[in-house]
């Protein structure tokens, strides 16, 4: 190897070639650790009698929620690339979308290890880096807008759980829950204002069109539903608790696990779910949405992440 090859092995660009496979090894090692813990802490005579328990068509549904929730997922990066004035077409979307989220909801820091792998792909289909950073914000408002109209709808419908965890009376709560959704009508009725900049404070909030807007606020919700779904699915193969109790709870989860920036939520989801619903045997349940929600789309998108990265370097140079 001469010199100047060595450089170049060594350099920013071999670095730059090599750091993909490095995150895909790092992701694979990550999950198993995760795995590890999981079996640590609730032993694995505990956690295969409880999964042993689960009936099979808990499990399908379990596996099909999750599904639905990453398919929505890909819609939202569809919107997002829209909104930052570009059109890819929605199977490249979709291929971002899940390989990011796949392993950003595992690694946690979401917005950093997400919007490192998004930009892996959307630059090379003409984004630049403020279009993908336009691309990140735009989901994260989406996910925002999806946990005040999704927490505001179960504090109006079913108050009863927030009232005897908190002490707070009915109509307080039911009024907190109003609050929550007048959030999404609010960016409605400023997205359809037609300002294209809102001021708050020392941050600009950039608003999409009216008809992006409404997808947004449409799509996110449909997705945190789901995985409430999915949530529920599993629990309810060992305990009997209602949807929208499910509901509440995992928004309280999803809103401490962003705050925390736990990797993949682990020990958060769990310690929300049993302080929330003391005495349910919801072990095998919490293993197996954690299995199926987080460990097996990780272990997929490391492997996308890395067949997109062969076919990359396989590709001729010009």
């Amino acid at each position: 190897m001469t010199t100047e090859a060595a450089d170049r092995s060594h350099g920013p660009g071999g670095l730059r070639r090599w750091l993909p496979w490095m995150m895909t090894a790092a992701a694979l090692l990550l999950a198993a650790y995760l795995l590890r813990r999981i079996f640590n802490e609730h032993g694995w005579d505990e956690i295969r009698r409880s999964v042993a328990e689960i009936p099979a068509v808990r499990l399908g549904l379990t596996a099909a929620f999750a599904a639905a929730s990453y398919l929505c997922l890909t819609v939202v990066d569809f919107l997002a690339v829209r909104s930052a004035g570009h059109r890819v077409a929605y199977r490249r979307c979709a291929l971002a979308s899940f390989t990011a989220l796949s392993i950003g909801h595992t690694v946690g820091l979401a917005v950093l290890s997400s919007g490192a792998i998004r930009y892996r792909f959307y630059s090379g289909w003409g984004l630049k880096a403020g279009d993908v950073a336009r691309v990140i914000f735009f989901c994260a408002i989406t996910i925002g807008l999806a946990l005040a109209t999704l927490g505001g709808t179960a504090l109006l419908l079913a108050p009863g759980l927030a009232v005897e965890r908190t002490g707070l009376d009915a109509g307080l709560v039911r009024a907190a829950g109003a609050i929550a959704i007048l959030t999404p009508l609010a960016y409605l009725g400023l997205s359809a204002s037609g300002r294209a900049h809102v001021r708050i404070y020392k941050w600009s909030l950039e608003l999409p069109r009216l008809p992006l807007a409404l997808g947004q606020v449409a799509i996110g919700p449909v997705n945190l539903a789901c995985v409430a779904a999915c949530l529920h699915q599993a629990l309810t193969a060992t305990t009997e608790i209602p949807y929208l109790d499910v509901l509440t709870v995992y928004v309280i989860a999803n809103v401490t696990a962003l705050v925390s920036h736990v990797p993949g939520g682990l020990g958060v989801l769990e310690s929300v779910v049993l302080a929330l619903v003391p005495g349910a045997n919801v072990v095998g349940g919490l293993v197996l949405f954690r299995v199926v929600y987080f460990l097996v789309p990780f272990v997929l998108g490391g492997l996308v992440l890395a067949a997109a990265e062969l076919a990359r370097r396989m590709q001729p140079r010009t």
